[in-house]
């Protein structure tokens, strides 16, 4: 009786395994180009196989719009960050020609207004003390400066948070007591607001739309804490009597 030859079974190599190889044998297909022309893998977009030359080809090209895409996305970056930088050094330009507090609000108001599209804007400073108020502290004060109030400050503190700076919604309610001198918008607007300090603490800033996501939360506040800074130091400026007011 004959023994019936059992077949060995098939060994299969490792796909990592000759990926691992192949990683550190990058000249296999030196002189074996041939072979590279048979190889067949998937195409990305269609069903079935292409030539490695092809599907190569399909993954440059893909790899060229994807950084033709990222540098457009640089461009576009770079041309916002100079318009940017344009604005902001007219604004502060503006602010540095004001000659007194109710100029530095009103020049606030028009400067965010045309370069900025803020809708309204409210100044709200501590009065100064009556032993250091100068003859322009007497006049009454125009909007959008006002005098800082227990109500605005309650108001103002729960808007900030017991934060420096930020940017959030702004109820019907708020809008009516901080910005009185503005239509406020038939629901929720947003706003960003900033505390003025310059060595003591001088007041608030606050910044507002109509459109409740124009200030919405998740905003950086570096803009807005910059333009407080700046507003500070021009408002201890006009602390200082004049040679007129003598």
């Amino acid at each position: 009786m004959s023994r019936v030859q059992v077949p060995e079974p098939r060994q299969t190599l490792d796909p990592d395994r000759v990926a691992e190889w192949l990683a550190q044998h990058t000249d296999f297909f030196v002189g074996r180009e041939g072979l590279l022309q048979q190889l067949k893998v998937p195409h990305p977009h269609i069903p079935g196989a292409v030539s490695l030359l092809e599907r190569l080809v399909v993954d440059l090209r893909q790899r060229a719009e994807s950084a033709e895409w990222r540098l457009e996305n640089l461009l576009e970056s770079a041309r916002y960050n100079e318009a940017q930088y344009r604005r902001t050094r007219e604004l502060v330009l503006g602010l540095i020609e004001a000659e007194d507090a109710d100029a530095l609000a009103e020049a606030l108001s028009t400067q965010l207004a045309e370069r900025f599209r803020t809708q309204a804007i409210g100044l709200w400073l501590d009065a100064p003390p009556a032993c250091h108020a100068t003859p322009r502290d007497t006049r009454q004060w125009q909007p959008p400066r006002f005098r800082l109030d227990a109500e605005a400050r309650q108001r103002l503190e729960l808007l900030l948070n017991e934060q420096s700076s930020r940017c959030t919604t702004l109820s019907q309610a708020d809008w009516a007591h901080l910005l009185p001198h503005c239509k406020a918008p038939e629901g929720a607007g947003s706003c960003a607001i900033t505390r003025l300090t310059q060595g003591e603490t001088l007041g608030f800033l606050i910044l507002a739309s109509h459109d409740s996501e124009h200030f919405r939360a998740t905003l950086d506040t570096l803009f807005t804490e910059y333009l407080g800074e700046v507003v500070s130091r021009l408002l201890k400026r006009a602390e200082r009597p004049h040679a007129g007011d003598a």
